[in-house]
């Protein structure tokens, strides 16, 4: 709270005691001071003063007048020669005291306010307003004592609570600045600013539902108060409330239209509510309102990096950093996008940048280590994994990350042990993570007579890759329980074992232990030489086999089936998908081209729909259960890195793989086969997106393998 006025007449002594009449008048200017009435007030205090210039009474009301119009200097005049004519009246040292910091003159307002003191020790507010300008002067320690000495004279001053709790905040001294903030708002719960108060503590101390209810309360005594709607949905979003966050800050821009870190909060919100396009016009119209608003210009990049517009993104990340030469998170983000535009190298420098501005960027080390990944510079990439560590040792994407680099080298056994991080990551829940009572297995304990439940995680390709170690689990003497997509159960029921499918999504039967899929090889201990690796580990139906038979028709050309690309939503999709057209282009005559895909993409259907060189079922494809018997019937299948060319391999089909040039951890490097699959060819891309050397080879070799 800021100083205030004192507006009580002084006592006058009996040698300045003015004339009945004067007095009468003087009275009433008071009343119609105090009714706010303030010219009136001003036109008897400068009458009395006509006739009694040394009226020191009117010469100290007449400068708070002064001071209530803003004219300070004219009011410390006023209430100074109010002074020099009664120097021992304590409020008009206050008064002065008060017009001199509102001058910036804070040393002399201190001095007038001790003078205050001097002449009266009991007197609250002259310790309180010493304390607001000790704490403008930074001395928040001696602000406190003054604030506490105003309480210990009178305990029930909720303003010197609240600024105590203010200056008690500002030295960081939590508890106590809630406990000053607690009194003031048992003494004067009327007040909103004191509750808004009381929410930024509670906000600062974690206890995010208890700000949020603080700031309910300010908002409901002002529903005006921008400050407060904004606050409090930070506070919600903190929470994940973010539909109720967004609402938070819409009130806050309708109380305050340009409040443009409203608008740009409202967007970081929208982000996390994938309402890409909204939260790129919110942070737009931050930048309208605050053109220099480094932060809008980042946040406007991450909503449009969501949106893969990586050059878009770009752009903006720039013009933050362009304001703001120093901003680290935008260098780090910034060479996000530029690894996505596959500009490795400069990728690689703009988070050099980060580093250098922040060291302890953990993020911004990890995902320099990802781009050097990706220039198969493997030795540096770990280096870096290891500097994200040191700054962040409970940094879960460094592990994980960390661990597909070992992996994709070929190092399996510090490459699963590292791998488990990935069920602490951010998205651990997209990446395996369950919360079970029953106790994870990890390869560890009898299993004799246990049962045991195998859950799907990642992509429909990783549970079919790792579902052959069902079968391993069950030779130890385990009932096996094994959790899949419903799109898998037709696909997957031919696996050996003692084993019982249920649908993710459904209710689970009883289980004493649990294993997310891709731990298993952990559990087991693979390493190069172990992996479970029969010629095929699955069996098509044979429903189904006969009912693709009849609907394929009589064979009289070699059946070559066709994957060109995977999940359109997936991470790694723009490296790892090829254009029907380029593939289309490079194949020869004399082959009956099947596509194994269900969903394709509009830019790819007009190719499909134009051509007749591809048969294509589509919406046919009921499950993967459809795909296994094409793949069954098909004497070669073509793909590139998605699920189908894990089924035509668990399949023990011959499969060619068509890899990008740094591929997914499970096809290791520089090598044509996978330990995985016995059937499965390995195509990979001698330079980054560089297709066309792929599809030759293909082209070229189609003629040995299907004559």
């Amino acid at each position: 709270m800021p100083p205030t006025f004192n507006y009580r007449i002084a006592p006058v002594s009996p040698q300045g005691m003015p004339t009945a009449h004067l007095q009468a008048v003087l009275e009433e200017a008071i009343s119609l001071h105090q009714r706010g009435q303030v010219q009136q007030a001003q036109i008897l205090y400068e009458a009395v003063l006509k006739v009694q210039p040394n009226n020191y009474q009117a010469l100290h009301l007449l400068g708070l007048v002064a001071a209530q119009a803003g004219n300070f200097q004219a009011a410390v005049n006023l209430i100074g020669q109010a002074i020099e004519i009664c120097p021992g009246n304590a409020d008009f040292y206050i008064n002065l005291g008060n017009a001199l910091k509102s001058l910036k003159q804070t040393d002399a307002a201190i001095e007038n306010y001790e003078k205050a003191i001097v002449i009266k020790p009991d007197h609250a507010q002259a310790y309180c307003n010493r304390g607001v300008a000790l704490q403008e002067l930074g001395r928040l320690d001696d602000a406190v004592d003054s604030y506490q000495s105003a309480i210990a004279i009178k305990p029930d001053y909720a303003d010197a609570y609240s600024n105590c709790g203010l200056a008690l905040h500002q030295l960081r001294r939590l508890d106590g600045a809630l406990a000053s903030y607690e009194r003031a708002v048992a003494l004067l719960p009327g007040y909103a600013e004191f509750h808004f108060f009381r929410g930024n503590v509670l906000m600062e101390l974690g206890q995010m539902e208890a700000a949020v209810a603080s700031y309910d309360k300010a908002i409901a005594i002002r529903p005006s108060h921008a400050q407060a709607h904004f606050n409090r949905g930070f506070g919600l979003q903190e929470l994940k409330q973010f539909s109720a966050a967004v609402a938070s800050y819409d009130k806050a821009i309708e109380s305050h239209a340009g409040y443009a870190e409203a608008h740009c909060n409202r967007g970081v919100v929208l982000i996390e509510l994938k309402q890409l396009e909204a939260a790129v016009l919110s942070c737009d119209r931050a930048i309208a309102i605050k053109p220099d608003y480094a932060e809008a210009h980042f946040n406007r990049g991450n909503a449009l990096l969501a949106r893969k517009q990586f050059d878009e993104a770009l752009a903006s990340y720039d013009k933050a950093i362009a304001i703001n030469q120093a901003y680290a998170k935008a260098y780090a983000n910034r060479g996000f996008a530029l690894h996505h535009l596959k500009q490795l190298n400069a990728a690689l420098n703009s988070y050099d940048e980060a580093i250098e501005m922040y060291s302890g960027s953990a993020e911004a080390h990890s995902n320099r280590g990802l781009v050097l990944h990706e220039l198969k510079q493997m030795d540096e990439a770990l280096a870096s994994y290891d500097r994200a560590i040191a700054a962040d040792p409970d940094y879960a994407a460094a592990y994980f990350n960390k661990s597909l680099t070992y992996l994709v080298g070929g190092s399996f056994e510090p490459g699963w042990a590292l791998y488990e991080w990935r069920l602490k990551t951010e998205d651990g829940s997209n990446l395996g993570r369950r919360s079970f009572e029953q106790p994870a297995w990890l390869g560890e304990g009898s299993l004799a007579g246990k049962t045991v439940l195998l859950h799907s995680e990642q992509g429909l390709g990783d549970t079919i890759q790792f579902c052959r170690y069902a079968e391993r689990v069950a030779s130890l003497g385990a009932m096996v329980i094994l959790e899949v997509p419903k799109l898998l159960l037709s696909a997957l029921n031919g696996l050996k074992g003692d084993i019982k499918f249920v649908t993710r999504g459904t209710p689970l039967p009883s289980f004493d232990y649990h294993c997310p899929l891709l731990s298993l090889p952990l559990a087991f201990k693979t390493d190069a030489l172990s992996i479970p690796r029969s010629t095929s580990y699955l069996q098509c139906d044979g429903k189904k086999l006969a009912e693709w038979t009849q609907r394929l028709g009589v064979k009289t050309k070699p059946r070559v089936g066709l994957v060109w690309s995977g999940n359109a939503d997936h991470v790694n999709d723009h490296n790892r998908s090829i254009a029907l057209a380029a593939l289309a282009a490079q194949l020869p005559d004399g082959y009956d081209y099947v596509s194994l895909q269900r969903e394709v993409r509009a830019t790819d259907r007009q190719i499909l729909e134009a051509t007749t060189s591809i048969c294509h079922f589509g919406d046919a494809l009921e499950d993967f259960g459809d795909t296994a018997a094409l793949c069954e019937l098909m004497d070669l299948v073509i793909s590139v890195d998605t699920s189908v060319a894990h089924l035509s391999g668990a399949l023990g089909r011959p499969t060619w793989v068509l890899l990008p040039h740094v591929p997914d951890w499970r096809w290791l490097l520089d090598r044509d086969d996978s330990p995985w699959y016995r059937s499965v060819k390995l195509y990979r891309q001698a330079a980054d997106r560089q297709w066309s050397g792929v599809l030759a080879s293909v082209r070229a070799d189609l003629a040995n393998v299907c004559p």
